[in-house]
């Protein structure tokens, strides 16, 4: 959560309910309206040490990938989080 920006990702983008899951060494979280219809993200760090991010929309408990992005470093998580949303994380 640091990488992407801690309490100013949180106040930019409306993320809520954070769900940690240790044994599968990821995160998913909801976020606010964005121009590229995305509502929810997992973030998983690989065995590479990278990030694999995945961007779904999720209506009626379903759920949709919209984009993916697979062997992200930690210092180009936000990028590739404007990138897939549309939604920045700094001002």
């Amino acid at each position: 959560m640091q990488q992407l920006g801690g309490n100013r990702f949180i106040a930019m983008t409306g993320a809520k309910q954070f769900i940690r899951y240790d044994d599968e060494r990821k995160i998913s979280f909801k976020i606010g309206r964005n121009a590229k219809n995305v509502n929810y993200v997992e973030v998983r760090l690989n065995s590479m040490d990278t990030y694999d991010v995945s961007f779904y929309n999720v209506r009626a408990g379903k759920f949709t990938l919209k984009s993916k992005a697979d062997g992200v470093y930690n210092d180009q998580l936000e990028g590739v989080f404007t990138e897939h949303t549309g939604m920045y994380t700094r001002l």
